[in-house]
């Protein structure tokens, strides 16, 4: 069995944090909110992590230095999810097998849900599998799309999203498992032609369909996997979800 990778996003500020720290080490719980991530990912069943740093690169290395498995790429220049994952080809070259790319801001991140996605790797590989899940209230999230064989057909964000698809439950939670030569194949078609000038990851499964690879979509993450932090506001909500989860 191949080995399992994780390229972890943890270059961003917390800007909207009131706080100087890069965004990954504000704490949750008295604990910086990546831990939580890297727990789960070692539980999970992941044999190495990568993980992506950019802001005040330093004190995250300083702050994860004893975590084993641990190595780090630098992304300089901060140019969206796509751009963090590309920092990570040298250290991807000639990886045969999956890699698991999901957010350093996701502290509700559950260590069942990852070791589902790469048990359906297993059974059946794919260019790239999502993690997504069935949320009763999907407000602000990007919504699954399917055909009427229930095939993974797109995602669609609200914004962009039409009465009917806004309706649908189903939704993108930013969990990734990319067959690491279809990754990078793909990246090499992501383009910065949006508003923000960024490359961004979620790009990647509609090149793939493109190129007529398979992506499937598999609704086995928590509701609760959904709650990230960007805010004050949200960080209160996950420390509160966080406290009713312990028995």
């Amino acid at each position: 069995m191949s080995e399992k990778i994780a390229v972890v996003l943890a270059a961003g500020m917390g800007t909207r944090m009131d706080s100087d720290l890069p965004k990954v080490l504000v704490p949750v719980c008295g604990r910086p909110m990546i831990e939580y991530v890297l727990d789960a990912l070692s539980r999970g069943g992941v044999d190495r992590t990568i993980a992506v740093v950019g802001y005040r690169a330093e004190l995250v290395r300083r702050a994860l230095r004893g975590r084993p498995g641990v190595e780090f790429a630098l992304q300089a220049e901060q140019l969206g999810t796509g751009h963090a994952v590309m920092a990570c080809r040298e250290l991807l070259d000639g990886h045969d097998g999956p890699v698991l790319v999901v957010a350093g801001d996701s502290p509700m991140m559950q260590a069942d849900s990852i070791a589902a996605l790469l048990a359906e790797y297993d059974r059946e590989p794919a260019a790239c599998i999502l993690g997504t899940a069935h949320k009763d209230d999907p407000t602000g999230l990007g919504r699954i799309l399917r055909n009427a064989d229930g095939e993974f057909i797109g995602i669609v964000e609200e914004k962009d999203a039409t009465d009917e698809q806004r309706r649908i439950t189903e939704v993108n939670m930013s969990y990734y498992v990319f067959e690491n030569c279809h990754l990078q194949q793909s990246l090499r078609y992501v383009r910065a032609d949006n508003a923000q000038g960024e490359y961004y990851i979620t790009d990647c499964p509609g090149v793939m369909i493109n190129q007529g690879l398979t992506v499937r979509a598999l609704p086995v993450l928590k509701p609760c996997e959904s709650l990230g932090v960007n805010t004050l506001e949200e960080l209160a909500r996950v420390e509160t979800a966080m406290a009713e989860m312990i028995p």
